[in-house]
């Protein structure tokens, strides 16, 4: 997660980021360290249907991994390369939208 926070606060240096996440024991870590352009909301726990990504997972889950069976995770995490290659953005905003969000 550090570094995931180093390199999208490098990447939008001259950039406020608000970053919305879950209390994932990672994101919430002790040792966890936020550049200070990067600001950090918390979602309530045990409130998946407040996080937009969880929508998106479950069209995933529904439309590519439901009933399938793969003959490795090697295999699965490739088709799913193609899959997130494939997604239009309409697709993902459709999904991902909560009014909550808008400014």
């Amino acid at each position: 997660m550090n570094l995931y926070l180093k390199q999208m606060s490098f990447e939008y240096g001259n950039e406020e980021i608000v970053i919305i996440m879950d209390q994932a024991g990672w994101h919430k870590s002790k040792d966890l360290v936020v550049p200070e352009n990067i600001a950090i909301i918390y979602l309530p726990p045990y409130s998946p249907e407040l996080n937009p990504i969880e929508r998106l997972w479950k069209y995933l889950k529904t439309h590519y991994i439901h009933n399938r069976i793969f003959d490795s995770l090697k295999q699965m995490m490739a088709d799913m390369v193609d899959v997130f290659a494939e997604l239009k953005n309409e697709t993902v905003a459709s999904l991902c939208h909560c009014s909550y969000l808008e400014l």
